[in-house]
Parts: structure tokens; sequence; C-alpha cells
């Protein structure tokens, strides 16, 4: 099916389509923001403007312009262009497109750029549909979707794609574009006279998030559903727009960048010591509906990863905050997940452990498996006193303050892998290291 027939679009229901359909913009200089791939000069546009889009692929959030680039590309190229919706269409409608993109390049010279809405949908035998005539040339794919397309999207389609990522847009750009529509007489407000009060105007744009959609959606129930004033007008006031708001759909998707992305957020809160912010990611997750039981274990790994033997309390507290969600449950979890939160967030930092024990196995990688040395090795079992095990072995509880220097590593290896910081606890750790390093043989 022709995606942009501009007569259609003309003819169609004009002021029936919901507000944020009409105030899409026609061309590159209506669209308002995303000025990091569309300004003057920039790539994007420019290939655009010159009518050379090669496949692309735009992610982002919801409401930031994914499906207007395509159109804008739609009424700018000389192609045909051609729509499928990843949610229904299937391995048939990719072929039916395909056929009819081949008789099209034959009988008319003509290529075809297939806008693929919500790409990521697709399944890996239906994206390796697509991929051979994206390789010869047959298609120009444009493919939009909200998940991170290195997640969701097959590596050879990727490689034959340039791939923009779009960024919510600001407060100052979703100002604009509720000007926008309230001034434009042909498809916005224009005509209905309407006015928002300052406070309602910021509540609307707070409430949106970056999401164009959302705002104007919201603008328009606010306007649609205000009586006219004395004066003729139609005022939307803050409680007004409270009124048209109701509580809002939180844009996190537990297996997308927002999972990951907060997680991380509230990790690098923790490791840099700001219980405040550690405290705003932890709530957002909860508000979203994380699994409580995933921000627990994220608790149990930072504790040893960016604490460790700084403060050796840390990972109890981690444990024990996992029990206690385990115990109680949500909503009160909140609580022992906010103790442990700002624990660690608060306690003296260390990455000494994890770093000792990546560079170990990079050795042991390295080096291979050596031999356990005689004198390490099992003597409990039936024949290993003949084999020798255990001999020379030094118990160092026979020693005084429990320490004797002996060697542990294998034969001809000898590595400092646990460096101990000047920071907590670690100090003291730093200090019987020394120490032992300086005891004589057999002596302490």
């Amino acid at each position: 099916m022709d995606l942009f027939s501009l007569a259609y679009e003309q003819q169609e229901s004009g002021k029936a389509k919901p507000l944020a359909a009409r105030m899409r913009p026609q061309t590159i200089q209506d669209v308002i923001g995303q000025t990091h791939i569309l300004a003057p000069g920039k790539l994007l546009r420019r290939a655009i403007e010159a009518d050379q889009v090669s496949s692309l692929i735009f992610f982002g959030p919801p409401g930031t312009g994914k499906t207007t680039l395509a159109k804008v590309i739609a009424r700018s190229t000389k192609s045909h262009f051609a729509e499928l919706n990843a949610v229904t269409a299937g391995v048939a409608d990719i072929r039916r497109v395909v056929d009819e993109a081949k008789e099209r390049l034959i009988m008319e010279g003509r290529r075809t750029t297939l806008f693929v809405d919500e790409i990521h949908r697709f399944n890996k035998s239906q994206q390796d549909a697509l991929l051979p005539y994206v390789e010869e040339g047959t298609i120009i794919l444009i493919g939009a979707t909200t998940e991170n397309p290195f997640f969701e999207v097959n590596a050879a389609l990727l490689s034959r794609s340039q791939i923009f990522p779009l960024e919510p847009l600001s407060s100052e750009e979703l100002r604009q574009i509720m000007m926008r529509a309230l001034t434009d007489e042909v498809n916005g407000l224009g005509e209905l006279n309407v006015t928002v009060e300052p406070e309602a105007a910021d509540h609307l744009i707070q409430y949106a998030e970056g999401d164009a959609r959302r705002l104007l959606n919201a603008l328009e129930l606010a306007a649609t559903t205000t009586p006219l004033g004395k004066d003729g007008r139609i005022v939307i006031t803050l409680d007004v727009a409270v009124e048209s708001i109701q509580r809002r759909a939180v844009r996190y998707d537990k297996s997308g960048d927002n999972h990951y992305d907060t997680i991380s957020a509230f990790i690098k809160s923790i490791r840099g010591s700001d219980p405040d912010a550690a405290l705003y990611w932890l709530a957002r997750m909860i508000d979203a509906g994380e699994d409580p039981r995933f921000i627990a274990r994220r608790l149990i790994i930072s504790a040893s990863e960016d604490i460790g033997n700084a403060d050796p309390h840390a990972i109890t507290v981690a444990v024990s905050c996992f029990q206690a969600l385990e115990l109680v449950g949500m909503p009160e979890g909140r609580i022992p997940l906010a103790q442990a939160t700002t624990y660690l967030a608060s306690a003296p930092k260390s990455n000494a452990a994890y770093l000792g024990i990546n560079q170990a196995l990079d050795r042991i990688r390295t080096d291979g498996h050596k031999p356990v040395p005689v004198h390490l090795r099992d003597h409990s079992y039936k024949g290993a006193a003949r084999l020798g095990h255990g001999e020379g072995y030094l118990y160092p509880h026979n020693y005084p303050n429990g320490y004797v220097p002996q060697k542990y590593f294998p034969e001809g290896v000898e590595y400092s892998f646990y460096q101990p910081k000047e920071i907590g606890f670690e100090r003291e750790i730093r200090r019987l290291q020394e120490e032992r390093r300086n005891t004589p043989s057999g002596r302490a």
C-alpha cells in the first residue's frame, strides 16, 4: 500500500484526526528538535535535502519524531514509499512489497523506500527476509524502533544501515510545539481561541517528558473539554491541566534501554557516594514497577564491586536487604532497599577486590592452569600420604599471630593481585600486608 498519498491525506477527515496527527511536520524545515542530526549541514539533513537517503534506522522514545522523519523523507524522495507495521506484518507482506518493488524497478526504473514501524517486533526470520533486498538495493529500508537496535535488530541489517538516535524533546522544544498548535488555525487549535496559563503550560510540558505526542494529546483534551468563557475564549488553567491528565504512564521497559540506563544511573550514584541521587533512581525504578529482587541483587554486587573491604559490613547489609525483601515483600520492601542504598552510597569505596579477581582471571587465561604445589595438596584421602601430598606444609595456627611465610602460588608464579587502598578498613588490611611481608620465615 502507498503510505503517503498526499491527496488522500488532504481529503481524509481533516479535523477528525487527533491533534498530534494534524500537527505532524510536513517538511524538514518544520521539524522541531533533534538538532544533533537535523541541523543544517548535518549528514541526515543533507541526505534528505539531496534525496540521497540510504537505509536508516531511527531509534528513540515515543513521540520524538521517528515516524515524522519517515514522512518527511516520503515527501522529499523520488522513490516509491511503502509502509509495513511490524506488529501486524509477516513474511508474506514483506515478499509482496519486495515483488512490487522489483517490478517497479524494472518497469519504471524507480526504487522503493520501505518504512517499517516498530521494526524490533520483527523476529529473526522476518528480519532475515529483508536482508537480501536491502543488500542488492531493491529496497531502501527505514526502520523505526523504541528499542536499542543493537539488541533488537540483526547485526547484518545494522551493518547495512545508518543508525540515528532520537532524543526526548527539551522543555523549550515542547513549548514551541505547543505554541504552534495553539496558533495554527488550519490544523491546530487556533480557531478555538485557546489560552494556556503559564503554570498550566509548565504542567503539561513536565507531564509530557519529552514526548510531543503526549503533550498534544493532553493539550487537545484540555481544550476540547473546557467550556468557552464569557469573552469567547477557552482558558486552560492549572486546575484544568491537572484534571485533563491522569497518572502518567511510566516510560520504562524492563527489558529495554530504560531498564539498563536507570539501573546504571542507580549504581553509578552509589559508586559516586551520592545517597540522594541513588534514592532518586531507586524511587524511579520502584515507581516503574521494576522487580525489587533485581535491585537487591545489584546492591549485593555493588557492595563487593565498589565497596569491598573498605567496609566489610556492606555485603552483610546488602544480603540482609535481599532477605528482608523476601520476608516482607512490597511496598514495605522499599524501606530496606532504601536503607541498603543509603548505607552503600555513604560507605567508603574500594574496587580492589573487583580488580584483583579480574586480573587473576586474565592471568589464568594467559598462563593456563599450573599444577598445585605438593605441600598445598589434599592429604586427607586414602593414599595421599604415600604420594607425599601435604608434606612441607606449615600450619599457620602453630605460629605466633597465626601467620608464617610460605609459598602459596604454583611453581614459577608470583603476582600481587589484591592491592588494598588507603580507604576505610582496607587501610588496616594494607598495614597487615606490609607487616607480614616484613616477617622473617618461621617468625612473627
